[in-house]
């Protein structure tokens, strides 16, 4: 059957049909198809026909005792099954989640990786009746509209929306494997010269994410008088330059260079000994903090406030590992 038109379709079919002829296709049988949706032949039958229509062109061959797909249907099909799977998929994740709850979180990658994931076993211990989301990004996320309970963000005061709450500030400090620092020792500044320097690849594209350079380390040590800093040149014996915070600290716990790190994110790694702080005295204050912002609309849920309360005590944990006491109960309001 060749259906004609004197006028090309461009208008988008109906997608109700297409369950009938997924069925139809995959059993290349009507009566099996009517059967496995509980409709009667003749309005299976009925369905096809209209998707042709809509198609323009036909579907199946009938032939007397069996039932051929055409070209048209094979390609027709490849599209419906892939299509008709994942909303299915969807279907059934909502389902799963109707009547649980839930937690929705936006982070950047590297803080969930290093600071959040490690933790959260201990919630989940908690509160087993709990499900978690994360959704891990560097995209601004608008809470307002976004189907997101909490942002867990990095930035300067000054940025940070009114009621964002300040989890801990930040220091930068170097950090370096304890095998790699036995075979050359690290007592000043200039010894530096003999090792691999790790840094953030991008972080000179943003005035705040200067403060992670190694060229600013620097500059601080040679403005302190620490000793052994004794120009603004500086020549390591290699660079090697990473996107993402937990890069730069996976190849610090490797021994493939010295690493200047945000101590929040490398407390645990220095307490349990898998990296050592070569210059202590070197700790760079940072003008950056990690906040958290909740959306208006999930403030009140149990499940929510749950989260924001273990959380909280989560950053005091962080915050007296770094030793920052700063004002822990501060809600922020930012002008």
């Amino acid at each position: 059957m060749q259906l004609t038109s004197s006028h090309p379709r461009t208008r988008p079919i109906a997608v109700g049909h297409l369950r009938a002829f997924e069925a139809v296709a995959r059993h290349l049988n009507f009566r099996a198809a009517a059967e496995e949706l509980s409709l009667t032949q003749s309005a299976v039958s009925r369905q096809i026909q209209a998707l042709e229509d809509e198609v323009g062109t036909a579907l199946f061959l009938r032939h007397t005792r069996a039932v051929e797909i055409t070209g048209a249907g094979a390609q027709l099909l490849r599209a419906t099954t892939q299509s008709l799977e994942q909303i299915d998929a969807a279907v059934r994740h909502i389902r799963q989640r109707i009547g649980r709850k839930s937690v929705a979180i936006t982070t950047w990658a590297s803080f969930a990786s290093m600071w959040l994931i490690p933790r959260l076993e201990a919630f989940q211990t908690e509160h087993p009746d709990i499900d978690i989301r994360i959704d891990a990004t560097d995209a601004s996320v608008d809470l307002g509209t976004a189907d997101i309970d909490l942002a867990l963000r990095y930035s300067v005061p000054q940025n940070v929306p009114a009621g964002a709450w300040r989890m801990f500030g930040e220091q930068l400090t170097l950090v370096v494997s304890p095998w790699l620092l036995k075979q050359n020792g690290i007592a000043r500044v200039e010894d530096l010269a003999r090792f691999t320097l790790i840094e953030a690849g991008d972080a000179h594209r943003s005035r705040h994410l200067e403060w992670l350079t190694w060229q600013r380390w620097l500059d601080q040590q040679l403005q302190a008088g620490t000793p052994g800093r004794k120009a603004t040149k500086f020549a390591p014996k290699r660079w090697l330059y990473f996107n993402y915070a937990n890069q730069i600290v996976q190849a610090a716990l490797t021994g493939q260079g010295v690493a200047l790190a945000r101590l929040p994110l490398v407390a645990e790694h220095l307490a349990n000994g898998d990296l050592v702080e070569p210059l202590p005295q070197t700790r760079l204050d940072s003008p950056l903090a990690y906040w958290l912002m909740v959306a208006p609309r999930s403030a009140q849920r149990p499940e929510v406030k749950a989260f924001c309360d273990w959380l909280k005590r989560q950053a005091e944990a962080t915050r007296h590992a770094i030793g920052d006491v700063a004002d822990p109960e501060t809600l922020v309001n930012s002008d």
